[in-house]
């Protein structure tokens, strides 16, 4: 005999159908996609030049298997990301925690942050090549350029938007800045963490 009420499983039921659904959306918008793409290259409604195929792509990759550089490529590529996702992160992480233990500096860098982030840091890709040199340290540059104050400014955000109460319950019972952080500060900002992981990959994607 289950037991769970049967309210219980009707709610179980529910979930489980709207996974289903969530599911199979997901998938149909991709293969909707996929089908209009091919159609309006096949028909020249888009230039293919500039947006290729899905079946260009197969044949790409197909090619690229058969010359033995497609996983040469895809190594490069997740070095790359790997590279920069960590610089970043260590970056962000460690200017994030200094801005929140320094107010003074905090409000000094701020706009700085602000201006630097809003920057077309594409543009600068001429720069950047001049700069570095056309190579893997260019493109792990731009990636770095492109994620790394966003990953800050989503960190700091965090570490600043504590609930006060915490920090002053904690402050009235004699704990120390290094106490706070490691006891309030960084438990409490688990989610936010994780979500600056998740931006941070995408930007260092976008940077290459």
């Amino acid at each position: 005999m289950s037991t769970y009420s049967k309210e219980h499983i009707e709610y179980l039921k529910k979930q489980k159908r709207e996974k289903r659904f969530v599911c199979f959306f997901r998938l149909l918008i991709i293969i909707v996609f996929l089908i209009a793409w091919e159609l309006l290259s096949r028909l020249e409604l888009i230039n293919t030049f500039l947006s290729s195929s899905p079946w260009e792509v197969i044949e790409t990759t197909i090619q690229l298997l058969k010359d033995n550089t497609l996983f040469l490529h895809i190594g490069v590529t997740l070095y790359e990301v790997i590279v920069s996702f960590i610089i970043a992160t260590l970056i962000g992480f460690i200017t994030a925690t200094i801005l929140w233990s320094n107010k003074v500096i905090a409000k000094i860098i701020d706009p700085y942050l602000t201006i630097l982030n809003s920057l077309p840091k594409v543009a600068l890709g001429p720069l950047i090549i001049i700069w570095v040199g056309a190579s893997t340290n260019s493109i792990i540059f731009m990636a770095l350029l492109i994620s790394i104050f966003v990953t800050t400014i989503t960190i700091y955000q965090g570490f600043a938007n504590i609930n006060k109460s915490y920090i002053t319950l904690l402050k009235s019972l004699g704990a120390t800045k290094k106490q706070i952080f490691i006891k309030a500060i960084l438990p409490s900002n688990v989610p936010t963490l994780i979500s600056a992981l998740k931006i941070n990959i995408s930007m260092s994607l976008i940077g290459l």
